[in-house]
């Protein structure tokens, strides 16, 4: 598929899976979302990282993230998104960047977000669409009105390992002083609709999911001892997409320890018109702030 044909592919099995799922659904995901308290680690300067994979399968991980921000008593939540390469011309930008070139030669470079003037490839990236649902959905079920914390989406691309060289770095280092973040990743992305070799694809059995668990956590250790260029080069060996998102979270909180607190998987056979084994891991991680 063209990348266009996928983004928009993307965009509807969310519409319609966010259908199925319904207001019922999402409150009950809101539910079992209650095993984990996560506001105590985003206090502390922590952050929690949840997917963004099929919501049917990973709803509850992203409805954690929900509760630990409004649970934190944050006036602010700072979420540092994953920005997907749905242009040929950011993918290959990537692609130069990870071979080493200099992301300032990128027309790409930077943070993206709302009420900012880098670009709005950010607007249709599916990467907040079921985060945004649920936040919508436990507000309202909270009653909080005014009292909704204000929430400032940030989509940082080509951190290239000098995350705070990014174009607009500064606007978020000081906003992450008084706001709680949260972050989302899919780490890892397995099988033949991957571009794995059929005879090296795992399903996501015991198996699958033991690789996804080394391989994500791989990246938590480079990350968590602030080896940025490491942690670019690992996403793109586990095919994760928070490379970029990641480099910035471990700028603005420095030395982190990571905890993989549930880890689930999505089946991306049909989305991609592949074979299975072809899947998404879902995780959901935090970060605890540790002292360097």
């Amino acid at each position: 598929m063209q990348r266009d044909e996928l983004q928009e592919k993307i965009l509807k099995l969310y519409r319609d899976e966010h259908a199925a799922l319904g207001e019922a659904g999402g409150l009950r995901l809101l539910e079992q979302a209650r095993q984990w308290d996560l506001a105590p680690l985003l206090r502390a300067g922590g952050v929690v990282v949840f997917p963004h994979a099929g919501v049917a399968d990973c709803g509850h991980q992203i409805a954690a993230a929900v509760h630990a921000a409004l649970d934190s008593g944050a006036d602010t939540v700072l979420v540092v998104s994953v920005l997907h390469a749905f242009t040929e011309e950011m993918e290959q930008a990537r692609r130069r960047v990870a071979a080493g070139g200099p992301p300032s030669a990128e027309a790409s470079w930077g943070i993206q977000g709302p009420g900012l003037a880098r670009g709005d490839n950010w607007a249709s990236d599916h990467a907040l669409i079921s985060w945004r649902f649920f936040w919508e959905l436990e507000t309202r079920r909270r009653g909080l009105g005014a009292r909704v914390p204000r929430v400032i989406e940030r989509y940082p691309y080509l951190a290239g390992g000098k995350p705070e060289e990014l174009p607009g770095i500064d606007e978020l280092v000081a906003i992450a002083r008084d706001a709680v973040i949260v972050s989302t990743a899919d780490p890892f992305h397995h099988g033949i609709g991957y571009g794995d070799a059929p005879e090296a694809s795992l399903p996501p059995d015991e198996r699958g999911l033991a690789l996804a668990r080394r391989r994500i956590e791989e990246g938590m250790e480079l990350l968590g001892r602030g080896d940025h260029w490491g942690y670019n080069q690992h996403c793109v060996s586990a095919k994760s997409d928070h490379r970029d998102a990641g480099q910035v979270i471990s700028l603005l909180r420095g030395s982190l320890r990571g905890t993989i607190y549930d880890l689930v998987y999505t089946d991306a056979s049909e989305l991609y018109n592949a074979p299975p084994p072809t899947w998404v891991a879902g995780a959901l991680i935090g970060y605890e702030r540790v002292a360097r």
